[in-house]
């Protein structure tokens, strides 16, 4: 058996503002501590063991004596706040420009060649909840075939339609063929397929989303452990977000509690290599909903299944914890928010120090080559906290 690198991402569970969040409306947000205010305090005794209490003041998390982990800070070093941007540069790809977003909608020009291209006129064309927006414009998408196009926080173009209406077969041509137009100044990030069932007033997304992401313009950690000859797995939209590069498995996830039970099966099943997992919930269900109450009980939960993950690392183990981006519940606003992101280094030959406050996620993506004893990417630096 071989070195191993499991890499948790908890998707939008900030950490603070920012040095520059003013340029991006976030002035104030703080997901974790803002989070735990509304509750009065969070129980997260597993993260607090591991120094989450160290990082920064947040409610109900103490500050504890002796850190069973490394642990510190990350700022994004790339513009933007998306999940593409803070995703890539995590594996070690730096962007110099942000991906373009579309808060008032797409221009009439890329929505009048995606209707030509597909010969329907659309729906929608709108910065909008995914799940609000079916419910408000489904039953126009059934009675027309029109598919719904729309954006959110992301740099993101999304097609939802009706899995009786529109083929999923279609829709995915129709992603496939949005894909191609966006190029240049409107290369988004990712063209999502979002089909629904259901009947008027109560349309369910079902699990046949698909993602079709730009590709990533320079190499990934990812594909340097590809190349090594070990397995590269990836769980929930992971594969989606790197556009499949350096992938050499795949799992479907949908929730946290699916992702977490994915990543402990491939503990047990991988021999070398890479197991990496994004946890969707916390922004998809609670941050972009406003709900402070359920993000709050989505990081009890996941502090619960945290035990579980310790004790299956094997000696040769490092495994990495941290976010990708903020997505703080407690303000106006439903979009992420530009914010520093925990990041935590446990395994049986971890010392646990204070990595301190790194200036790139890229930190992240050498520091899983150097553990591997792979060639590092040159873009951060390498955490190097075990013996």
């Amino acid at each position: 058996m071989g070195k191993r690198a499991i890499f948790l991402v908890m998707d939008s569970v900030g950490i603070g503002e920012l040095p520059d969040a003013d340029q991006y409306g976030d002035q104030g947000s703080h997901t974790l501590g803002h989070t735990a205010e509304a509750l009065g305090g969070l129980a997260l005794p597993v993260l607090a063991s591991l120094g989450l209490g160290r990082i920064a003041a947040i409610a109900g998390v103490p500050a504890v004596a002796q850190p069973q982990a490394a642990y510190g800070k990350m700022a994004e070093r790339s513009p933007g706040k998306d999940t593409t941007t803070g995703h890539w540069e995590l594996a070690g790809l730096i962007l110099e420009q942000a991906f373009p977003v579309y808060p008032q909608g797409f221009p009439a020009a890329i929505i009048d060649a995606f209707e030509q291209a597909i010969g329907r006129k659309t729906l929608g064309n709108v910065a909008a909840s995914g799940t609000e927006i079916i419910q408000r414009l489904g039953a126009d998408h059934e009675r027309t075939g029109y598919p719904i196009v729309y954006t959110s926080a992301d740099s993101v173009f999304q097609i939802a339609a009706h899995e009786e209406v529109i083929p999923l077969e279609d829709l995915y041509r129709y992603c496939e063929t949005a894909r191609q137009l966006l190029t240049g100044a409107h290369a988004v990030g990712r063209v999502i397929a979002r089909p629904f069932t259901g009947k008027a007033g109560a349309y369910v997304r079902t699990a046949n989303r698909h993602d079709y992401s730009l590709q990533p313009p320079g190499p990934l950690m990812l594909e340097r452990v590809q190349e090594a000859g070990m397995t590269v797995a990836a769980v929930g939209k992971m594969a989606d977000i790197y556009a499949g590069r350096g992938i050499t498995e795949r799992r479907a996830s949908r929730s946290n509690r699916e992702g977490i039970d994915q990543t402990l099966a491939l503990m047990g099943e991988v021999e070398s290599g890479l197991i990496l997992t994004n946890l969707v919930d916390f922004d998809m269900l609670f941050g972009h909903r406003n709900d402070p109450v359920g993000y709050g009980r989505a990081l009890e939960d996941f502090d619960r299944r945290l035990p579980a993950i310790l004790a299956a690392l094997r000696p040769d183990d490092l495994l990495v914890i941290t976010a990708d981006h903020g997505c703080d519940p407690t303000t106006a606003s439903t979009d992420h928010s530009r914010e520093y992101v925990p990041v935590f280094l446990a395994g049986s030959a971890v010392q646990p120090v204070d990595v301190g406050t790194r200036t790139t996620f890229a930190d992240v993506g050498e520091t899983i080559l150097a553990w591997l004893g792979l060639k590092p990417l040159g873009t951060g630096a390498v955490m190097r906290v075990w013996r």
